[in-house]
């Protein structure tokens, strides 16, 4: 089996302009003879030994599946890269996942429990004998084995001692994503162009992260010496494991150096030379990982932000309303705590960023005063386009913005109310779709670790996600705000600030990045400077005057300076004498300061528990809006030396045992448990689990495959049509639809609900939806009818505000989103709540946790069903040409390719187009049939 090698320039979002047609030549057959190595095959028997042992401790019973497209393998040699852009051809792994997995969107529907891994892989422990496709002892180590197996190439990794399983972790690693980790080490340290070219995406990625983690090498180490320190001897175990997992990696980076099969794209960005193998590939180091978990965090879990964005929108709330009705109509739309949400917890209330009766300290902008504050600077050649300061506006919307990537779900129902009486999940996170994949697959079997899972590369010296010998474990982002802006006082001059009555100058961090063309990306010689200007209370986002006072608003997060704390958390999560039951898995996650939802299941118990460090705010403060910069306002306990404050206790946080079933869409965590992402209200994609969940646990004895049909009818469902189009359908009917343009497009539309509402094909593969039409049709409607029905009443001005803290659409066509085009989560972000409580009140049903106001029609029902069908018959009159524009991926008018998931090539390696589904990018299933 060919070793594993990566793909060709990151470029974060954007498909490599191609390999130069010389390269796609006949020429392509002599270099590939050079460049290929075999992998040599071990002796069968001692592979037999040591997964039998690893088999032994494994209490599923065979019914752990899990899956992670495209493919195990994310290194590619430049013979293989070289094939696969003039042929198409993959490497050995690259995307045998990719198949199985899309193939469930036509498949589940009478998908049995003997068939679940016909679309997973079999998880269970250890490879029968029959399956080793290699064995290897990496760098002629005797204390570990890597066995991968046939179907998938996932490294199974057996140590005799734990130094050698670690180093074996980092080997495995490097042969599968050694150019990916190399990528995002660099984007932590805010050097991506300088390392992978500067392309404007690569512009957009490297000023996105930066800002977020401006981090100094000292403050890397930093991190590292103060999780040691502060955690014992698990403190010290953890580095122990960090330097043989980074002496793994390095290992394998020498052997792959001298042996001329490291990842091609060290040649295609200029690092290395085809002919003469000068070039160096940097050896990895601790801090390294740091850089890499500080990636991860800000993608994932750091939920917050956005309250100056939540004081401009209140300003223009006051300025139509005046200032106490704004306040009024501005709070039913933010939906801190709304009553009709979906909530994970059912049970219980765990108050936290609730709304204060008196707010103290708050600092709000003078109308007109913002101004962000600029990250780049002294740009030269290339940085000065266009398209380049195109991407560092993206990239700063994003960085200010609460609405953040979410993504990922779970689906747990307890043993009561499954077939077999053992608890039964279906989770996994909504990672995005990459080529290479941030995620790789691996088990771990060693003195004091014991798991099968999925982990980020480069961060895989422990499973992230995954199983145990009798226990499984997910998670998904919660968001819950840990991020607060601070309006430090300026003195002296833009520069210094007041600091506990002190004036104080700031810091200045800067990263100085320049490129030049190389064959992987030709973007033209170019540099700029990025700068952030830190202080005690966070990094300086934008600057302003309130009431006059010149200020600088800051952006303090309870996890800055401390990414590397979480290692401690997922240590235990590996260790089966730790790990033992709910209670343990409990006490583990909460030594993880990511907002992330976990979930948990064994063969007798499911578990949950909210996880971050929650600080604990000064009396009075509102955590929706700016404060001052003051100690009375400042965090409790809060140490600015170490960034470390008071937290909330962990029986404050969202938790539970044993609850009937838990479902998890990035949806409300609990009652009176304030959401900081806008939204969380009527209508939300947790929906959708929800109420298939609770169908199925009404009616018992739920599977495995029951559950899993559940996840997969749900992926394909659009949730305006499932939930909000009935209502507007309702709408439109009180009278009769005389229009016969309007009449047509609801007839197509009630003809879609009646059939489920889902985006599915006609049958595997068409690349064809059925109800095509009324797909385009609601489409090309909904941003219609929601900027006809509210800004109206609204006004420009503060529709438009509202719309910047949360996006009116995000269907999987809506490159507008968060989450951008073809990255297959959809729907979390939207103004569908809206609409459903507006609609509703028109109609004069019912409304828990109404708006201020009713807005369709000015609440006239006569009035709301004429716009909604003027707005109707518009869209309905919309070509597709015109609804599905097209882009670098997709012609103008193809439908299924605007919604269609697209693996964004982080390196030389390309992947097919699949149908669009809305599910996890890693995903388990599991059932364990017996417990320690």
């Amino acid at each position: 089996m060919p070793r594993r090698h990566p793909r060709t320039v990151l470029d974060r979002m954007r498909t490599p302009r191609g390999i130069p047609g010389f390269l796609k030549t006949a020429s392509v057959c002599a270099l590939i003879a050079g460049l290929l190595s075999p992998l040599s095959q071990a002796a069968a028997s001692e592979t037999a030994n040591t997964q039998a042992a690893a088999a032994a401790n494994d209490y599923c019973g065979s019914q752990c599946s899990d899956i992670l497209p495209p493919g195990q393998n994310g290194n590619a040699t430049l013979a293989q890269i070289l094939l696969n852009q003039a042929f198409g051809t993959q490497p050995e792994h690259a995307e045998d996942q990719l198949g199985p997995y899309a193939d469930l969107a036509k498949g589940h529907t009478g998908l049995t429990n003997d068939k679940i891994n016909t679309f997973f892989n079999d998880a269970s422990f250890g490879v029968p004998a029959d399956q080793v496709a290699s064995t290897l002892k990496p760098a002629g180590r005797s204390d570990v084995t890597i066995v991968r197996d046939k179907k998938a190439g996932v490294p199974h990794i057996t140590g005799t001692t734990r130094y050698g399983t670690e180093f074996g972790a980092g080997y495995a690693a490097a042969q599968d994503r050694l150019w990916l980790m190399d990528v995002f080490r660099h984007v932590g340290r805010g050097q991506l162009t300088s390392f992978a070219g500067g392309a404007p995406a690569n512009q957009g990625l490297e000023q996105q992260f930066w800002r977020h983690a401006p981090y100094s090498e000292a403050d890397l180490q930093a991190q590292i010496d103060n999780a040691i320190a502060t955690n014992g001897e698990r403190g010290k175990q953890a580095l122990a494991d960090a330097k043989a997992y980074l002496d793994g990696i390095n290992a394998y980076i020498d052997a792959s150096d001298s042996g001329r099969y490291f990842p091609g794209e060290y040649v295609l960005t200029g690092h290395k030379d085809s002919v003469t193998n000068a070039g160096t590939i940097e050896h990895f180091k601790i801090t390294d990982m740091v850089a890499l978990g500080s990636v991860i965090g800000a993608l994932f879990g750091s939920g917050g932000g956005g309250e100056v964005n939540n004081a401009l929108s209140l300003l223009a709330a006051q300025e139509k309303y005046g200032v106490a009705e704004g306040a009024k109509v501005w709070e039913s739309f933010r939906m801190r705590n709304d009553p009709e949400a979906v909530l994970t917890v059912q049970d219980g209330s765990f108050p936290y960023a609730t709304k204060p009766d008196d707010p103290q300290g708050t600092a709000i902008p003078d109308a007109g005063s913002v101004e962000p504050e600029p990250l780049v600077h002294d740009r030269t050649g290339s940085a000065a386009s266009a398209g380049a300061t195109g991407a560092s506006g993206e990239a700063a919307r994003t960085a200010v913005s609460s609405a953040r990537r979410g993504m990922s779900n779970a689906l747990v129902v307890s043993g009561e109310h499954t077939a077999s009486g053992h608890p039964v999940a279906v989770f996994g996170p909504q990672t995005g779709y990459f080529a290479p994949q941030l995620l790789l697959l691996q088990e771990l079997q060693g003195p004091g670790i014991s798991a099968r899972g999925a982990s980020f590369a480069g961060l895989s010296m422990y499973v992230e996600l995954g199983r145990g010998q009798d226990y499984a474990w997910s998670a998904t982002t919660s968001g819950q705000d840990i991020i607060d802006s601070y309006a430090v006082e300026l003195c002296q001059d833009d520069y210094h600030y007041l600091y506990r009555g002190t004036c104080t100058p700031m810091e200045k961090i800067e990263q100085k990045n320049a490129w030049k063309p190389t064959t992987a990306d030709g973007t033209a010689a170019g540099s700029y400077t990025m700068r952030v200007w830190r202080t005690k209370y966070g990094p300086v986002e934008s600057r302003a005057t309130v009431g006059g006072k010149k200020v600088a608003y800051t952006s303090l997060r309870s996890s800055f300076l401390h990414e590397a704390d979480s290692i401690i958390g997922f240590q235990m999560l590996n260790d089966p004498e730790y790990v033992k039951g709910p209670e343990s898995f409990q006490k583990a996650v909460q030594h993880i300061n990511y907002t992330f939802n976990w979930f948990y299941a064994d063969s007798q118990h499911t578990a949950y528990y909210n996880s971050g460090d929650n600080p604990v705010r000064a009396n009075g403060v509102d955590a929706e809006f700016p404060v001052w910069a003051r100690p009375a306002y400042e965090w409790r306990g809060w140490d600015p030396a170490t960034n470390t404050a008071d937290y909330t206790a962990p029986s404050a946080h969202p938790n539970s045992v044993d609850q009937d079933y838990y479902v998890s869409w990035n949806n409300k965590q609990a009652k009176d448990y304030t959401a900081a992402p806008w939204g969380n209200g009527s209508v939300h994609r947790g929906n959708l689990l929800e109420d298939r969940v609770k169908k199925l646990v009404q009616k018992g004895g739920v599977t495995r495959a029951s559950l899993v049909r559940a996840m997969a009818d749900a992926a394909l469902a659009d949730l305006r049509a499932e939930d909000v189009l009935p209502k507007l359908l309702k709408v439109i009917n009180s009278a009769p639809v005389t229009d016969s343009a309007a009449a047509a497009a609801v007839s197509k539309l009630q003809a879609w609900v009646a059939a489920g509402g889902k985006r599915t094909e006609t049958s595997a593969g068409s690349k064809k939806y059925a109800d095509a039409d009324a797909i385009r049709i609601l489409d090309a409607w909904w941003p219609l009818l929601v900027k006809a029905e509210f800004e109206p009443g609204l006004g420009s001005e503060f529709y438009e505000a509202m719309a910047a803290n949360l996006p009116v659409d995000e269907s999987p066509s809506a490159a507008h989103g968060p989450t951008g085009a073809h990255a297959g989560s959809s729907f979390q972000y939207g103004w569908w709540s809206y609409v459903d409580k507006d609609i509703r009140a028109v109609l004069g049903e019912q409304v828990r946790g109404p708006l201020a106001r009713e807005y369709c029609g000015d609440g006239n029902l006569g009035a709301c069903r004429d716009s909604l069908v003027s707005t109707l018959k518009e869209a309905a009159g919309k070509t597709a040409a015109q609804v599905y524009p097209g882009d670098d991926v997709c012609s103008a008018g193809d439908q299924w390719c605007a919604d269609s998931i697209n693996h964004r090539t982080l390196g030389g390696i390309k992947h097919g187009k699949i149908s669009w589904q809305n599910r996890p990018t890693y995903q388990q299933v599991v059932e364990f049939t017996s417990h320690r």
